[in-house]
């Protein structure tokens, strides 16, 4: 594949993100985007990352956001990843292990020793990357009480 290029999300990034968000849940039957409920963090979610502690980067395609990482750094060591998000048009590349391995790399460098992810249940190729790359899945779910009725996998890696 060509190189990546990730670059800091910005809040002007809103539509492409809600379009790359979207495209990614229309492809699992009953999962909807929520521009103004759950997903609603798009909408500014710059500052929405920087405000909660976190970071968000893109990566950019043709006039469209063709990826999106994000985490969280947390003080008592275990770091969260947020959202990853990939094109159809990057799937199968590698580029969803370079986003992947750049936030674990930068909660590392601040002090993390492991990263929690969330991922729904109905997301199988996502729990296989997951699982390939160390994540374990943990006993415990959580359930959102979203239009999609989602209920998520908690997954855990050590570093």
């Amino acid at each position: 594949m060509s190189e990546i290029t990730l670059r800091p999300v910005t809040d002007s990034d809103a539509e492409k993100l809600f379009k790359l968000v979207g495209d990614c849940f229309s492809e699992h039957e009953g999962v909807f985007l929520e521009r103004d409920g759950y997903d609603a963090d798009l909408k500014a979610y710059a500052t929405y990352m920087a405000d909660a502690g976190g970071q968000a980067f893109v990566v950019d395609g043709d006039d469209e956001v063709l990826a999106l990482v994000s985490y969280l750094q947390d003080e008592g060591g275990r770091s969260v990843l947020k959202r990853i998000y990939l094109s159809n048009k990057l799937r199968g590349s590698g580029a969803g292990l370079i986003l992947l391995r750049h936030v674990e790399n930068l909660a590392r460098a601040g002090g993390a020793t492991e990263m929690e992810l969330w991922t729904d249940t109905r997301f199988k190729r996502a729990h296989s990357f997951y699982e390939r790359e160390g994540y374990v899945r943990q006993s415990q779910t959580r359930h959102l009480g979203d239009i999609s009725d989602t209920t998520e996998y908690c997954y855990v890696k050590g570093f």
